[in-house]
Formats: C-alpha cells, sequence, structure tokens
C-alpha cells in the first residue's frame, strides 16, 4: 500500500549447486546444476546502533536451508524443494516472509524453474531439533557429532568487588579461550555461532557471557550454565568430564560422565 514501509531484507543470489533431482528418467543417476535464489523480509527493522549477530537472520540460515532440504531427500520437482527451503527458513521468528527461486540451469537453452512467496503463520514450518552433546570441563576425547563444551572453572583468582555475576562469567569466558587452545577447537560466543556449529556436526567451546549476562536468575557455574543451554538447545543429557559427584539435574535432563583429560 501507497505510503507504507518496505522491510528489511537479508538475500542469498545466485547459489549454485549440483544435485540430483527429477521427475524424467533422464535426469535419475545424474546431478544437475541447481540455481537458488532467496530473499527474506525481516519480521524486525535492523537497528543501526545494535550490532549484536544474535538480533539478526543469518545468512548461514539461507545456506543451510538449502543444503538441508537437499540432504533430506531426492526430489521430483523444484517446486517442492522450494517449498522446503521456505518451511526451513520460516521456523526462524526473525523471518516474516521469503521469497525463493529455484533454477534448473541444464534442461534447456535457459534457466527453468519456480518462484515461490510465503509468509510465516500461513504455511507448515520445519523446526528442526538437530542433536547435540554438551560437555561440561576438559574430556580425554571429543565425540563425534555436535558438541558444545562448556568450561569447568572460570580463571582465578578474580578480581573482587564491582559485578560479581559479570566478572565471573568474563572470568568462564577466558578459560573458554584456553580450553579451545587445548582442545585445538573453535570458540562460540553467540548462539549464530552455536547454532551453525551445531548443523556443521562440529565441536565448539562455549564462551557463555554474552548469552548469559542478561539471563536471569542463572548463576555463573558451569553447571548451572550447561543445564541453561541445554534446555534452549533441546538437548536432554549433560555430560561432565570430572570424577566429583555430578550435580542434580534439573527435571527432563540427564547427567552422565566422560573420561577426563590427563
Amino acid at each position: 500500500m501507497a505510503g507504507m514501509s518496505q522491510p528489511d531484507r537479508i538475500h542469498l543470489r545466485d547459489h549454485v549447486v549440483e544435485a540430483e533431482i527429477g521427475a524424467f528418467q533422464s535426469e535419475r543417476g545424474r546431478t544437475q546444476r541447481l540455481r537458488f535464489s532467496l530473499s527474506v523480509d525481516l519480521r524486525d527493522p535492523v537497528d543501526a546502533r545494535d550490532d549484536h549477530v544474535d538480533r539478526i537472520l543469518s545468512y548461514d540460515v539461507l545456506v543451510q536451508a538449502v543444503d538441508a532440504a537437499l540432504a533430506e531427500q531426492r526430489f521430483n520437482l523444484v517446486e517442492t524443494l522450494a517449498e522446503r527451503i521456505a518451511a526451513q527458513v520460516l521456523a526462524d521468528p526473525r523471518a516474516a516472509r521469503i521469497t525463493v527461486t529455484v533454477e534448473k540451469l541444464d534442461r534447456g537453452p535457459g534457466a527453468l524453474g519456480i518462484t515461490i512467496t510465503r509468509d510465516a503463520g500461513r504455511m507448515a514450518v520445519t523446526s528442526q531439533h538437530l542433536p547435540v552433546r554438551i560437555v561440561v570441563g576438559r574430556p580425554a576425547a571429543l565425540p563425534s557429532g555436535a558438541l558444545v563444551v562448556v568450561p569447568e572453572a572460570p580463571v582465578a583468582p578474580l578480581p573482587q568487588g564491582g559485578d560479581t555475576r559479570r566478572i565471573a562469567l568474563l572470568g568462564l569466558d577466558q578459560a573458554a579461550w584456553i580450553l579451545s587452545d587445548a582442545l585445538g577447537i573453535e570458540v562460540a560466543e553467540t548462539r549464530t555461532e552455536l547454532d551453525a556449529a551445531i548443523r556443521a556436526e562440529a565441536a565448539v567451546v562455549w564462551a557463555p557471557a554474552r548469552l548469559a549476562v542478561e539471563a536471569p536468575g542463572i548463576l555463573p557455574a558451569a553447571p548451572d550454565l550447561a543445564f541453561w543451554l541445554a534446555a534452549r538447545l533441546s538437548a536432554h543429557r549433560v555430560d561432565f568430564a570430572t570424577d566429583a559427584p555430578l550435580p542434580a539435574p534439573p527435571e527432563g535432563i540427564a547427567v552422565g560422565r566422560v573420561p577426563v583429560a590427563t
């Protein structure tokens, strides 16, 4: 309508992937090039005063929606593939509307494809909870698959006075960077970084200060932070690399042990 401002958008353009797709016999058993373009209207406008990566829909979500849809099954129709990608992206609450274009590049003299537009709340969305393990402390070995390691204790001694909770969280951040070097894996500070690592089935060390500092009632202690994170990542178990007695978990979360690095 006239006078209404356009929403802020993010986009992925001309993303080319080779995949097997198509209903014709000649398309079976061989790959062909597909070109994807996605444009997403954001639910909330971008605020230039806030440079926090978790405030905006990550571009990784768009690429991963394409990859996840292609990995899910073999599609006969680009129309069905486009619908699946739209559902994946609209599962993110920061997305309000999406336009998806999928084109075959090897089936004719030009690009053959489909463009669809879907609104959040008007289609069944695909919300995936990918499996992830959470380990507190320094494990003797890193299991395969998505893994988030929570540092066991802040760097000591911590300074006295001031905001003791924030200081303790910053101490845990320091411990995370030290632990990441010892384990040879990267540090994740934001939910966007954690989600990207989980989708990639990678191991990361969580530096908790950025996410936990504004979470009310969460103690700056490794077990409490691990249980809090497990609930948000839909993880149903937290393992501890320790020989000490295990803490009592909240309802719905189990605890266990893993060997401790020596």
